[in-house]
């Protein structure tokens, strides 16, 4: 139901459905008035969103643009580069549709919320003003009036000339305003069918504009982004059809981890655990190491997978010699000593498994521990010594096992040895080998056996020898 019309001549009357009609209007201004407020306060909330998102899209768009596709290998593929400049295409596009949006937040506060913040102060504000100044000459006229009535009649005829005189001045005053008041509301009630609605519909325009550059802009995007989605596709039906190649072969590698092994341009890498001296004691740092045995050179990172980054400085050093540690000198296991040449002192390193260890010794030549328990009986000037190497085993007549080693003895006797023995106690007698090659005898067992070239190296599992005198025992397990 529509607002009552207001007319003029009702003016004069002022009658109380006058003055009803009139409330109706200044009811509906009032509401119009709080509604304009609310539109601008939430239009003044829209354009800020807008650059916020905006703000937010630019930084989407500028991190697509600088994100840059790495492929696997060299040479990529047509695929591969359609993909990979995706995302900087992504970025243009997002940029230059903001552009857009920009222009359309500046427009927003030209054509939406100034006009309505014009239309509420120079209208509404207009016709508040308007109803003050009624409500005033209303309560003056009303005055005026009433104390024009209780004038007594008995007053001489030229003061009640005067007092009427006053009274319609004031009447005549009232019904201007009364007038000019119902013009004012009435013309805010017309304006704001055009001037309020007119700033949504220019908001609007500029809105449909923004999306209608969107749209020219997924036309002019649409060939390149079937070409993506062609690349896209082709791209997963290589996955999928090499995916399950790929699984098989790393299950055999999980099978048969040591079939696999990549070809490494070392005799040996992995990772050890290298002894450092500190202040206090020692610590274990753990390096990635590898070894060269042509140049016989040693690389030690220091690297802990946990912490994710190295831990000190590289190292590389020459290799001079390489013993397996002795497993009673030790509280850690699986050790063994580097010695380099260009480098001070013994280097300890502690492998990860017995068969890790085995594996560098191995690459790096290395011998086994001389075990002497009576360092004290020897001879001044005498020396034992063996050299590493694979063991030999020999057999005599009675199918007793022999083991063949190199025992010298540089002291006062001279050079003692080489010498072979059967596997049980050895014996050797300086004065019987010296210097000599056997070619084949009778010794330990009394059971003629083959000749022997000489010298052989000592056998690992030899675990302790010691001198008695000018004789040399051991026992062999």
């Amino acid at each position: 139901m529509g607002l009552p019309a207001l007319e003029f001549s009702e003016c004069c009357l002022d009658s109380p459905q006058f003055r009803e009609r009139l409330r109706s209007h200044e009811a509906e201004l009032d509401k119009t008035n709080k509604f304009i407020k609310e539109l601008i306060k939430d239009g003044k909330s829209l354009v800020a969103a807008l650059k916020n998102l905006s703000a937010a899209k630019r930084k989407f768009a500028d991190s697509l643009n600088e994100f840059k596709f790495r492929c696997i290998g060299d040479a990529e593929t047509d695929d591969e580069i359609c993909i990979a400049k995706s995302l900087q295409e992504f970025a243009t596009v997002l940029r230059n549709l903001e552009d857009e949006r920009m222009r359309m937040i500046e427009n927003a506060s030209e054509v939406l919320i100034t006009p309505l913040e014009k239309f509420r102060k120079e209208q509404i504000g207009a016709a508040k003003d308007a109803k003050k100044k009624y409500d005033k000459e209303t309560e003056k006229y009303c005055g005026v009036l009433e104390k024009h009535l209780n004038l007594s009649s008995k007053k001489k005829e030229s003061q009640l000339q005067e007092a009427d005189s006053q009274v319609d001045l004031v009447r005549q005053h009232f019904y201007e305003v009364s007038l000019e008041y119902v013009f004012k509301v009435q013309e805010v009630q017309e304006r704001k069918m055009f001037e309020f609605v007119e700033p949504l519909l220019a908001f609007l325009q500029g809105l449909f504009t923004f999306y209608h550059h969107g749209y020219e802009l997924a036309k002019d995007f649409s060939d390149f982004k079937t070409e993506l989605t062609i690349s896209i596709q082709n791209t997963r039906n290589r996955f999928e059809g090499t995916r399950s190649e790929v699984e098989a072969l790393m299950k055999k590698m999980k099978e048969n981890p040591h079939e696999h092994k990549n070809i490494s341009p070392y005799t040996m890498e992995g990772y050890l655990y290298v002894q450092e001296k500190r202040h206090f004691g020692t610590s274990w740092v753990k390096h990635y190491c590898t070894y060269q045995r042509e140049s016989k050179r040693i690389t030690m990172v220091p690297f802990d997978q946990k912490s994710g980054g190295k831990g000190g400085e590289d190292e590389a050093v020459t290799l001079k010699s390489c013993t397996r540690r002795k497993t009673d000198s030790i509280e850690k296991r699986f050790c063994f000593d580097v010695e380099a040449v260009d480098r001070p002192g013994v280097i300890t390193m502690q492998a990860l498994s017995e068969e890790d260890r085995r594996l560098w010794m191995e690459a790096m030549d290395g011998r086994e521990p001389v075990y002497n328990s009576n360092k004290d009986s020897q001879s001044e000037g005498s020396e034992y010594f063996f050299s590493a190497g694979p063991e030999r085993w020999l057999s005599c007549g009675r199918g007793q096992q022999e083991l063949l080693v190199t025992l010298g003895c540089a002291g006062a006797g001279g050079w003692q040895g080489p010498a072979w023995a059967p596997q049980g106690e050895l014996s050797v007698a300086p004065s019987s080998n010296q210097g000599q090659k056997p070619a084949g005898g009778t010794w330990g067992c009394g059971e003629q056996c083959q000749a022997v070239p000489a010298p052989l190296r000592v056998c690992p599992l030899l675990p302790q020898w010691h001198c008695r005198g000018l004789v040399a025992f051991g026992t062999c397990s």
